[in-house]
């Protein structure tokens, strides 16, 4: 369990959360420029000492500002990832990698040099240097020197702002990685609903310094009440089970949980009984009163409005459907809902044009 209470103010911005964060997997801190995430992220790492704060990583005080306590970083178990790499000009990849890694002692190492190259993909890079790099490998090279350090806190500050679309791409599956095969409790900070998506076990969402809604990624996505469910990529993520594969149509036959019809998304195939992540965006969930057999689009869920709110824009509402025991946000225009009188209660059909599979 991570513990942090953290009340501090300079300039006009004052911060003054309590954060429990899970002891394992990755907790997302998510929100606008200047709500405070890396400022929390900061105090964690120990390269800002809040006036009034408590800290605790799993069991060991970090900070406490009662008891007078504060360990400074470098005495802090924990590896730090910048939106930059930062890396040593002067030492090629190998010797960054080294440079940590050897500060260890042998005994106390949790990641191997070569674990942390096979997990980040760069093994090819080790007698490169630094200079000749990609953003994208740049990032790679100073997450796995991170890992180098042997962690038991990761803590990472938008690792992928500074990269365009692409190298985003190249770079997401081996952030999964991390995830799925490493016990190091990760600390994400993140303004992009999609890395928050694909990475986040646990989400927070920050708003001028406060804590706005704080839980599981799954239930808090859902929540119509915080900003993120009114933005223009808002949506949910489902944990679905593989029921089956069409090789003709190479369609994947997916179960929602407790929904009586299947989520079929074109992909690869996958084994029965497999569990996916897969991500329904707001803007891709249209309504109808009954179900239209006659249509292209796959995935049609009988569903019962739960609730009915304002968007961001006033020509649209946010609608939370749900299908069994699955929620589903979609955005309609208000002209709309007024056509079909949506309200709470409303029996209807959801009819989900596009599907993201994000594991």
């Amino acid at each position: 369990m991570i513990r942090a209470r953290i009340d501090m103010t300079y300039g006009a911005f004052s911060l003054d959360v309590d954060l429990q964060l899970p002891g394992r997997g990755v907790s997302a801190l998510f929100g606008d420029s200047g709500s405070g995430k890396t400022t929390c992220l900061r105090c964690l790492a120990g390269l800002v000492k809040a006036p009034d704060a408590c800290i605790e990583v799993n069991g060991e005080v970090w900070q406490d500002s009662a008891r007078g306590i504060f360990l400074a970083p470098h005495k802090r178990a924990l590896g730090y990832v910048f939106q930059e790499a930062s890396l040593f000009e002067h030492l090629s990849v190998r010797g960054n990698l080294e440079y940590g890694w050897r500060r260890i002692k042998p005994g106390q190492r949790k990641v191997a040099l070569d674990q942390a190259c096979d997990l980040l993909g760069i093994e090819h890079l080790l007698e490169r240097q630094t200079a000749n790099l990609s953003g994208g490998e740049r990032q790679r090279v100073g997450i796995a020197r991170a890992l180098l350090t042997s962690p038991g806190l990761l803590l990472m500050d938008e690792p992928l702002a500074a990269l365009d679309s692409r190298r985003k791409a190249e770079i997401l599956p081996y952030l999964e990685r991390l995830h799925d095969e490493l016990d190091i409790p990760v600390v994400y900070v993140s303004h992009a609903q999609d890395e928050v998506a694909r990475l986040a076990d646990h989400l927070v969402v920050l708003q001028h310094g406060r804590v706005l809604g704080s839980g599981p990624l799954g239930p808090t996505l859902e929540r119509l009440d915080l900003p993120m469910a009114r933005e223009a990529d808002a949506g949910v993520v489902v944990q679905a089970t593989v029921r089956g594969y069409d090789p003709v149509y190479q369609l994947l036959s997916l179960q929602l949980p407790g929904a009586v019809e299947p989520l079929r998304v074109a992909h690869t195939p996958r084994a029965v009984g497999d569990r996916l992540r897969v991500k329904i965006q707001a803007r891709d969930v249209s309504l109808s009163l009954s179900p239209d057999e006659a249509s292209s689009i796959l995935n049609r869920f009988a569903v019962t409005v739960e609730q009915v709110s304002t968007a961001h824009n006033p020509a649209h509402v946010q609608l939370s459907l749900r299908a069994g025991e699955t929620l589903i946000l979609a955005r309609i225009t208000r002209y709309s809902a007024d056509q079909l009188g949506v309200v709470a209660g409303l029996q209807a059909w959801a009819q989900i044009k596009a599907v993201a599979v994000l594991a």
